[in-house]
């Protein structure tokens, strides 16, 4: 699917904003994350007025039209950044900038006269592997390569090397994904001083929206928790693993794994229709992400299992058990 976004001027035209009644968030959510599933043919346009700007991993966007105000050369480069992910067979982007943007933010370094393309070299044989060393054997061809980087606490991360991405800090300089890994470390001790302390907060779904919305205020929105998680190889983690990964080099687990590690206590603690319920969520969990825990999320959940909230509350026994069941079991799910 050949994926367009257009940032339009008014939030009345925002298709993303997700905003008014919750019918309508669940119908917007929906859309968007059909527009990231790049095996669908529709949408192939989203129009937005801010959400988008970040945060969306969408690969196949080709065209970024600018139809609105743009007031700072942050948001101008993230906005931009929506069309430079990879995808097979996408070679190029197309901005159409009808509010004239570019002429607000232009940055030499950034946005220079374009580099000329390499001469294709004659075909040349096959190489052949090398032979493996005493270590053991290579890693394959095109492998992507790890760096190790030490940390003020002395110990060391492992990231893999993204030569084909760029960072930029909150005010808008590129940085390199050692010093985006160490931007973040010294700023998580102003959040939390030790591991107990990130399971408490990331155990509430208020307390892990308000540590996450503070750290986004850093400069560590949902993109940026993305693409740390992809250098550390934990994209189907938890943000908590990489939160702890960065703070404490705890080892990532997966989603899945958490779940399995902790599915049993949590089941022992909720009756049977109840743990119908918690299970449905944890698939979702699984597959989604840690969104799908979030308190504004329930009554979408609630309608994808059982239609409508009423006939939730009249199986599960009612909407103050199914939200306390809701936040309740999640203490359980990050418990050491």
């Amino acid at each position: 699917m050949l994926s367009s976004l257009l940032f339009a001027p008014s939030r009345r035209q925002d298709r993303s904003s997700f905003r008014g009644k919750p019918q309508a968030q669940n119908r917007g959510e929906q859309w968007l994350r059909t527009f990231q599933d790049n095996e669908k043919s529709i949408p192939t346009i989203l129009t937005t007025s801010q959400k988008l700007s970040t945060g969306v991993d969408a690969r196949n966007v080709r065209n970024i039209v600018l139809m609105r105000a743009i007031n700072t050369m942050i948001e101008f480069k993230q906005i931009i950044g929506r069309g430079t992910r990879l995808f097979d067979g996408k070679d190029y982007f197309t901005i159409y900038d009808f509010v004239r943007a570019y002429e607000h933010f232009n940055d030499p370094e950034w946005d220079g006269e374009p580099m000329e393309p390499a001469e294709p070299n004659e075909p040349n044989p096959e190489p052949k592997p090398p032979p493996p060393t005493n270590g053991g054997p290579e890693p394959p061809l095109g492998a992507p390569k790890k760096i190790k980087i030490r940390l003020a606490d002395g110990k060391e991360r492992t990231i893999q090397n993204m030569m084909a991405t760029s960072y930029w800090s909150p005010d808008g300089t590129p940085i390199s994904a050692n010093q985006m890994i160490e931007k973040l470390f010294g700023e998580l001790p102003r959040f939390f001083k030790d591991e107990d302390e990130l399971r408490r907060l990331w155990s509430k779904p208020d307390t892990r929206k308000a540590l996450l919305q503070s750290l986004s205020e850093q400069g560590f929105g949902p993109e940026q928790l993305a693409e740390i998680s992809r250098m550390i190889n934990a994209e189907n983690s938890d943000v908590f693993d990489v939160l702890a990964y960065i703070a404490f080099a705890l080892a990532p687990i997966t989603r899945s794994e958490r779940v399995e590690a902790r599915k049993s206590e949590i089941f022992t603690r909720y009756g049977g229709r109840l743990q119908s319920f918690l299970e449905f969520v944890l698939a979702q969990y699984v597959n989604q992400g840690v969104e799908e825990l979030d308190q504004e999320k329930l009554g979408h959940l609630l309608e994808l299992k059982y239609h409508t909230v009423n006939d939730a509350a009249e199986k599960l026994g009612g909407v103050p058990v199914i939200r306390d069941t809701f936040v309740g079991f999640q203490q359980y799910l990050y418990r050491q």
